[in-house]
C-alpha cells in the first residue's frame, strides 16, 4: 500500500493505485456488477485500507441534493441559472451545490473527487462540454446528469434542455430587415457551442429569405463576453461600408457593442441598431432599453431540476431532450435603417 494520507484519501488517490479509472472505483462502491472479479477485490481492499466512505452507496430514495456546475461564476447568466434551479430545489426541500470547473483552476480530477464525496439526485451542467471522456467518468458515478445549453453536439443518451436558438436569431435578424437594415453584423459566440452556430445559421437564414446577400465581413466571432462585444464592434464599424445594425449572440456582447458605439461618438439606435440574445435583467434597464430575444434561462434551469427530482423518484427520465421558445423582445435600441 502507498503512503497516501488516510484522512486525505479520494476517489482519484484510490483509482491510481488501483491502477483503474474513477467511474471503476465508483461502480465498486455503487455495487455495480460490471467489474471484474480481481479488479473488485484489488479497489475494495485499499477502499478497506483507507476506511474511504462509501458516501454514493449510504441509504436509499433522494439525497436531498443536487450538483449546479458551471464553468465559471462571474456573470448574470449564471444568476439566472440558479434561480431556476433554486425555485424547484427551495420548494421541494433539496439543497443545491454550486460549484465550477474548467475555469483555469480546477482539474477533472478534483471536480469528479467532489461529486463522488457525496450523494447527490442528479448534476446539472450548465454550458458545460460533455464529450465522450466526460460522459464515461460522470456515468461511472452512477448519478443522473442533465446538461443546459450544451456546448457541441449533446451525447444522445444524456438528458439535456436548451431553447429556439435558430428560430429565435431568425426573428431577431429578421426584424432588423423589415426595419430596412441590409448591412447587419453579426458578433458570435465560440464556434465550438451549439448555441453559436445554430444562431449564426438562423443569422444568416433571415438574410437569405429577404435575398441579402450574406457578407462574411460583417461575421466576426465571439466569446459571449463583454470585452470581446467592444472590440468586435470596433472591427464591424472600422469596415470600409460598417453595418447599420449588430445583431450579438448574447446580450453581454451587447453591451460591449453598446460601450464601443459610445466611444466612437455614435448613438444608439440613431446610427447603429442593436440586438442581443437572451434578454437578461439587465435588457429592460440600460439606455436604451435593449431589443433582444428572451431565452426562457431560469425556465430551463427549473425544467432541468424538475426532471432531476422525477428521475429521483422513477429511475429514468421521461425524455432525453427538452426545446424551450424563444421569443423577440422589441424595445429601444433598433430602429429605422437608411432604406425604410
Amino acid at each position: 500500500m502507498s503512503t497516501v494520507r488516510k484522512n486525505r484519501v479520494t476517489i482519484s488517490d484510490i483509482a491510481r493505485e488501483a491502477g483503474v479509472s474513477v467511474p471503476t472505483v465508483s461502480k465498486v462502491l455503487n455495487g455495480r456488477p460490471e467489474v471484474a472479479a480481481h479488479t473488485r477485490e484489488r479497489v475494495e481492499k485499499l477502499i478497506t485500507h483507507y476506511n474511504y466512505s462509501r458516501r454514493a452507496s449510504h441509504g436509499t430514495g433522494r439525497a436531498g441534493l443536487i450538483d449546479l456546475v458551471f464553468h465559471t461564476l462571474d456573470n448574470q447568466w449564471v444568476l439566472e441559472i440558479v434561480r431556476g434551479v433554486e425555485s424547484v430545489t427551495h420548494d421541494a426541500g433539496v439543497g443545491t451545490v454550486v460549484s465550477s470547473v474548467h475555469d483555469g483552476r480546477r482539474t477533472d480530477r478534483a471536480w469528479l473527487d467532489n461529486l463522488s464525496s457525496r450523494r447527490s439526485d442528479g448534476i446539472i451542467l450548465a454550458v458545460t462540454e460533455l464529450g465522450p471522456r466526460h460522459a464515461e467518468l460522470l456515468r461511472g458515478l452512477g448519478v443522473p446528469v442533465i446538461i443546459i445549453d450544451s456546448l457541441g453536439q449533446p451525447d444522445p443518451s444524456v438528458a439535456s434542455v436548451g431553447a429556439t436558438n435558430w428560430s429565435g436569431a431568425r426573428a431577431a435578424v429578421e426584424h432588423l430587415v423589415s426595419a430596412g437594415h441590409h448591412r447587419i453584423g453579426f458578433i458570435g459566440g465560440p464556434p465550438q457551442l451549439q448555441c453559436s452556430s445554430a444562431r449564426l445559421d438562423g443569422y444568416r437564414s433571415a438574410l437569405l429569405s429577404a435575398e441579402i446577400a450574406v457578407d462574411e465581413e460583417l461575421i466576426v466571432d465571439g466569446d459571449f463576453t463583454y470585452e470581446r462585444g467592444e472590440c468586435a464592434t470596433h472591427e464591424l464599424l472600422d469596415l470600409a461600408d460598417p453595418p447599420t445594425a449588430i445583431f450579438a449572440a448574447n446580450d453581454q456582447q451587447a453591451l460591449g457593442t453598446y460601450r464601443a458605439v459610445e466611444q466612437r461618438g455614435l448613438t444608439i439606435p440613431g446610427d447603429v441598431s442593436v440586438v442581443g440574445f437572451d434578454d437578461l435583467p439587465m435588457a429592460q434597464w440600460i439606455s436604451p432599453a435593449l431589443t433582444t430575444v428572451h431565452q426562457p434561462v431560469a425556465t430551463m434551469a427549473a425544467q432541468a431540476a424538475r426532471m432531476l427530482l422525477r428521475h429521483a423518484e422513477t429511475g429514468s427520465f421521461e425524455t432525453n431532450r427538452v426545446e424551450l421558445a424563444t421569443e423577440l423582445v422589441v424595445r429601444a435600441s433598433t430602429g429605422p435603417g437608411p432604406r425604410a
